[in-house]
């Protein structure tokens, strides 16, 4: 294992699609405004038991990213995965090595310091209330982590790896959110109305006006109806962001 993860660090070829797939959504994440710098990391996971899984390095602005661009790691090897040429930022690996590690099922790990959603994770914390169809979505249906603790090093990412639950969203108290899912267009697609919802309850709320807020009975019926929508609506919405930018950006395939 350790072997053929220090090739990786040299070799650009291996999960081509994957990668594809992964560097789109950094460059579509830039557009969308989530991105802080150079910090902030998405992950793949590309073995069925999701210990090997592509991140970012350190350094490279979602902006710019390639799939050349992405790294291979194991969720069980850090020195092979930290001591490369190029490795992650250590906290990106830490918090995505925990999550690979402990949550298999979550193959796309995306996590980001999205300004609506980071903002709502700075609140006291009550649950979002569903004032729309985008709130609604995520009627008792995102974890909430009240422990933070400092910058995501390897207890950090432990202990957040174990609060995501079987939910798709975390809202990372104090700090930021991840969406994690069976594919990056779920867990973009995720992301994106997660913030749109944080947007809409931020600016109703900062009216200082009473929210109207849906019934529970309403509001479970209208995230059902979300999950129980008719084609892989997710899928839909990343490729066609996909399509956008194999016209206008085209080399973040290389």
């Amino acid at each position: 294992m350790k072997n053929i993860i220090s090739r990786t660090h040299q070799t650009e070829k291996a999960f081509p699609e994957e990668r594809r797939i992964l560097a789109a959504a950094f460059r579509l994440a830039f557009r969308e405004g989530w991105h802080e710098a150079v910090a902030n990391h998405f992950s793949l996971s590309v073995s069925e038991d999701g210990r090997q899984f592509l991140i970012n390095p350190a350094g490279i602005h979602f902006s710019q990213m390639k799939a050349s661009d992405l790294i291979l790691c194991d969720a069980l090897v850090p020195e092979a995965s930290l001591n490369g040429p190029q490795g992650p930022d250590p906290t990106g690996w830490a918090i995505h090595g925990a999550f690979h590690r402990n949550q298999p099922q979550t193959k796309a790990c995306l996590h980001t310091h999205a300004p609506n959603s980071t903002a709502f994770a700075c609140l006291e914390h009550t649950p979002l209330p569903p004032i729309d169809q985008n709130t609604a979505r995520f009627f008792n249906r995102y974890a909430y982590d009240e422990g933070f603790g400092g910058l995501g090093f390897a207890d950090e990412g432990e202990r957040l790896s174990k609060v995501l639950g079987n939910q798709r969203i975390l809202v990372m108290g104090n700090h930021g959110v991840m969406a994690a899912a069976e594919s990056v267009a779920r867990a973009f697609d995720e992301l994106y109305y997660f913030e749109r919802a944080c947007e809409t309850y931020l600016k109703s709320s900062g009216t200082g006006r009473p929210l109207k807020v849906l019934p529970p009975e309403i509001a479970e019926k209208t995230a059902r109806e979300w999950e129980d929508y008719p084609g892989d609506t997710w899928q839909q919405h990343f490729d066609a962001l996909c399509r956008i930018l194999d016209r206008e950006e085209p080399e973040y395939r290389e």
